[in-house]
Formats: structure tokens, C-alpha cells, sequence
């Protein structure tokens, strides 16, 4: 009975009606089935927002390995600590060296800015000195390794130019492929940039020289999530003329610590705390 009563009303809809249901079914039809993807410049800001930006506050025992091409190896430990400035975007980073012995007490002090260059500082624990990092140097080596003194703390996302090229799998991941170039000169021409389409961390980086030539290459070796976070705890930076290579370890990390801006001075720079607990 039911199924004859449905066919029946049906049978009196005006025509109008099946016009209506055409015009919906067309644009259902029409209608994408998956998101629109985000432009070059929006997967940037969310790719840094996801490895330099998560949670309120950061700390964590850094380890950090520098690797020649022959297999030799030194080691250096740290502690690090980071916090994001409510409301500014602005954000403060802090590292104080704990071993071998040549770098422990060292320093490095960043008080990073939305809309204008960063302040750096290192403190040299031997001459009790501390000494602005120039805004020039900042893609020089961050205390030997292959690593910059911006690769630490991130770069401005308006600073470079960036184009989306493709989409594609990187290892088991989607990945979206950015290229990005300086708008000023810089030490290199171009960087290409894998960005997990999910959790939007970097997963690989290239950068090259106006030549074509690979300058270094940046791996996100271990991903896992912390406190509701995905972080990357093992990174590595490959300078690809000489084979050197920096291994980055993070363990004991912690999100959305107590910490206060008044950790991120000359005098703690000086005299560092203890991780908070």
C-alpha cells in the first residue's frame, strides 16, 4: 500500500516540480566532491603555523649530532624553550647549550616579529659577552651545523614568492609541492617544499642556487603527536656539496607549558632555568 501511495503522489506533482528536481540534480552533479585546494601563500602560512606555531608554548631536550661524509660524528645537547605572544603573532625562542664542554653555557636568544625582521642574539659564555646576530646572517650556519639561524625559528612567509606546483605522494603521504623564492637576494634561489596535506608539516625541503645546483636538503625523518600536536622529533639538514648532515633529535618534548616572556631575556640568556616541569 505504501509504495502505491508514493507513486501516486508523484504522478500529481505539477510539472514545474520535476523541473525543480532537474535543476537540483544538476547541481549536485556539478558540485565538487572534495574540497577546493588552498592557494601556494595559504598552505605556506599553514605549514608554518604547524612547525614553528602549535600550542601556546614549547619546550623540549634537543639533541643535535653533526655528520661528515667520512662517518665522524660530534654531538651537542640543548635545551629549548618557546612561546607564542597572545594576540601580536609575534613569538620568543630560547637555547642554551649543555654539552660538550666548548659549548656549554653558550646561548641563542630570538624575539621573532609578525611584520618585521627578527632579533637575534648569541651569548659566548667564555667572554661573557652576548652579540646581536645581523639580520645578514641569518641564513648562516647556526653554530656549525647545516642548519641556518632562520631554519631554527622560521622565516616570514611574505618574504618569499610561492607558487603551488603539483600534488603528489612523498613515502606513504600526500603531499602538496611549493615552490618558494626570495624576493630579495638570499643564499639560495629557490627552495621546493613538501607539505603533508593533512597535518601540514614540512616533510622534505630542497634548495638550490640560480644555477640549478642543490644546496641542501631538509627531512622530517620522525613524525609523532605530542599532546595533541604533530611534531616533528627527528629532523635532518643534508649540504649536499660536502655530504655534511645534522641530525636533530627532540625528546621530553611539552606543549602549553607555564612559561612567562620574562624567560626570554639577557639575564636568562645569561643564567638559564631549568626546563619548566
Amino acid at each position: 500500500m505504501t509504495h502505491v501511495y508514493k507513486l501516486s503522489v508523484v504522478r500529481h506533482l505539477p510539472r514545474r516540480a520535476f523541473i525543480n528536481a532537474g535543476v537540483i540534480a544538476l547541481i549536485a552533479a556539478a558540485a565538487p566532491t572534495h574540497a577546493q585546494t588552498p592557494g601556494a601563500e595559504d598552505i605556506v602560512r599553514k605549514e608554518v603555523e604547524a612547525f614553528y606555531e602549535s600550542g601556546t608554548a614549547f619546550q623540549a631536550k634537543v639533541t643535535m649530532r653533526l655528520l661528515t661524509a667520512k662517518g665522524s660524528a660530534r654531538e651537542r645537547t640543548m635545551d629549548m624553550w618557546r612561546i607564542n605572544i597572545d594576540g601580536q603573532g609575534d613569538q620568543r625562542y630560547m637555547i642554551s647549550f649543555e654539552a660538550p664542554a666548548d659549548v656549554r653555557g653558550m646561548g641563542f636568544l630570538v624575539w621573532k616579529y609578525l611584520k618585521k625582521e627578527a632579533d637575534r642574539w648569541l651569548y659566548f659564555p667564555a667572554l661573557k659577552a652576548i652579540r646581536r646576530v645581523a639580520a645578514d646572517d641569518k641564513r648562516s650556519s647556526f653554530v656549525g651545523s647545516d642548519f641556518s639561524y632562520e631554519d631554527i625559528s622560521g622565516r616570514q612567509v611574505d618574504e618569499e614568492t610561492h607558487t603551488l606546483l603539483r600534488q603528489e605522494k612523498l613515502e606513504d603521504r600526500d603531499a602538496y609541492v611549493i615552490e618558494s623564492r626570495p624576493k630579495t637576494p638570499a643564499t639560495y634561489d629557490k627552495r621546493l617544499i613538501w607539505v603533508d596535506t593533512e597535518r601540514w608539516l614540512p616533510l622534505k625541503e630542497e634548495y638550490y642556487d640560480a644555477e640549478g645546483k642543490q644546496q641542501r636538503v631538509f627531512r622530517a625523518e620522525r613524525i609523532e603527536q605530542v599532546g595533541g600536536h604533530w611534531t616533528v622529533t627527528s629532523r635532518s639538514m643534508l649540504t649536499t656539496a660536502t655530504g655534511h648532515r645534522t641530525v636533530v633529535n627532540f625528546t621530553d618534548v611539552r606543549y602549553d607549558v607555564a612559561l612567562s616572556e620574562d624567560l626570554f631575556t639577557e639575564r636568562s640568556l645569561r643564567n638559564p632555568p631549568p626546563l619548566a616541569q
